[in-house]
């Protein structure tokens, strides 16, 4: 039932309107501009919207159809339904608020069309959100602003599904604009009052196109069934759990209506169900898409750092051990091979500071010999690399090591300084060619002890 709402047999539109400053006019656009189906606005107002015949109500579409979008008032959310049940509805995507976010009124008003909805056959998904987007098919149910995705979207392995819908739609822009990872799924669930974040994750398991799982979540309505499923997947799950303070549940009952439980009860829970735990936004957009390009990490060795600045690698390898994960001990033949691109009179240490051979040798040269170097190491099973983003240099070296992180099966992140527009021209060839890339040091050792994590807990649990 649930592949209803991604592939649906014909859709109608229950608030579809020509004025741009509302939601159902961009519903109705970003609909038109990806579904290949039939599509049904419905508003007693108009007789076409956007070149579209209009209906003035369910009861007169001509043909059925699998899925329904409502984007009118909550109170006309059960005759809505029984409309629906009459033209083969299988689902429905509420996108307005009104229900158990506002009070006990908005409660009832909820429990009784969940009741009335499983009575006749029908599938909810929300109230209280932005739907859903399919990065392949191009479906977008939604009322997001429709002129970036339209543009800029890319299709790709990363699913999230987003408990909060304006999140759900930052996180949107974010992806399309950074141009940093491609989409498989994004689904907003609001108020979760029929499909929720369980049900998702196990159809994000199953399907074929998500490779990476990122979720934020209030709550979770079936924890034992959610961890159940989180082991028995080599896909990497990213969780930020809102409302781990007493002050940010009674925000997230207000928001969604959500209860969200014991902060240290699901901090545990989720370290042994091999699930990663961010703590905020940016945190879990940067694992998604670093997850998304590098292989699993080996976990059987040590973190390898090649930087330009001394200091840099001392604060890295203080963080690596706040965080557990070991610093690579180099053998004498990786130090050898760091010798060709040396001073004479510089014995190549680690972590690997680089910047004397820089000046000696160039750029360009002296990295793509480190990672090289560094890469063929037994003794290391992921690298980060501090770089500074220089104008008499080409980031060439960068599509190599993307090449090199490939054929070894060894992670690459990168952390970068330097002028903007020449350090977005670094990080574009980066993330090109594989290499996730973090403004801050700290992102990337903990993107590093969490794959490191993740892998670890996979292979004790005998997961492929």
């Amino acid at each position: 039932m649930i592949d209803h709402f991604f592939h649906p047999n014909g859709v109608a539109i229950i608030g579809a309107t020509d004025n741009p400053a509302k939601g159902g006019y961009h519903i109705l656009r970003n609909t038109l501009a990806g579904y290949k189906g039939r599509v049904y606005p419905v508003n007693p107002r108009y007789e076409e919207i956007q070149g579209t015949r209009c209906y003035p109500n369910v009861e007169s579409i001509p043909e059925d159809f699998d899925l329904a979008i409502y984007f009118i008032p909550a109170k006309f959310l059960p005759d809505t339904i029984k409309a629906c049940a009459k033209k083969g509805v299988k689902a429905i995507i509420i996108e307005s608020a009104g229900f158990s976010e506002v009070g006990e009124e908005g409660r009832l008003l909820q429990r009784e069309s969940v009741e009335l909805a499983r009575s006749l056959g029908i599938r909810l998904w929300g109230p209280n959100c932005m739907g859903l987007l399919d990065g392949h098919s191009r479906n977008v149910f939604s009322f997001m602003y429709s002129d970036k995705w339209m543009t800029l979207m890319k299709p790709g392995g990363v699913s999230l599904v987003v408990q909060s819908g304006m999140l759900s739609a930052g996180f949107l822009m974010m992806i399309l604009e950074s141009g940093g990872m491609g989409i498989a799924k994004v689904c907003s669930i609001g108020n979760k009052c029929d499909v929720d974040e369980t049900e998702l994750l196990e159809y994000l398991i199953a399907d074929e196109e998500t490779g990476v799982i990122g979720l934020y979540l209030e709550s979770i309505i079936d924890g034992r069934k959610f961890l159940e499923l989180a082991r028995s997947t080599s896909k990497p799950i990213i969780v930020l759990k809102a409302g781990r303070s007493e002050e940010g549940a009674k925000a997230a009952m207000s928001h969604t209506a959500s209860l969200s439980g014991v902060a240290a009860v699901y901090e545990g829970a989720f370290r042994q169900a091999g699930i990663v735990q961010v703590y905020d936004v940016h945190e879990l957009m940067d694992f998604a898409r670093g997850f998304s390009k590098v292989p699993p990490c080996a976990v059987d060795a040590g973190t390898a750092v090649i930087t330009f600045s001394g200091g840099a690698g001392i604060v890295t390898s203080d963080l690596l051990s706040d965080r557990g994960v070991k610093l690579a001990d180099l053998g004498e033949q990786t130090i050898t091979a760091l010798k060709e691109v040396f001073p004479p009179w510089m014995k190549p240490t680690h972590p690997v500071d680089v910047w004397p051979s820089v000046e000696l040798n160039g750029l360009e040269p002296v990295y793509a010999k480190s990672i090289e170097a560094v890469m063929k190491d037994p003794g290391v099973d992921s690298i980060i690399v501090q770089s500074i983003a220089w104008e008499l240099a080409s980031p060439g070296y960068l599509v190599e090591a993307g090449k090199l992180q490939r054929k070894y099966q060894k992670p690459i992140v990168l952390w970068q300084i330097g002028a903007m527009d020449i350090a977005e021209k670094y990080r574009v060839a980066a993330e090109d060619a594989g290499i996730p890339v973090f403004t801050e040091i700290s992102r990337c050792v903990a993107f590093i002890a969490g794959a490191k994590e993740h892998s670890r807990k996979k292979a004790g649990a005998g997961v492929s």
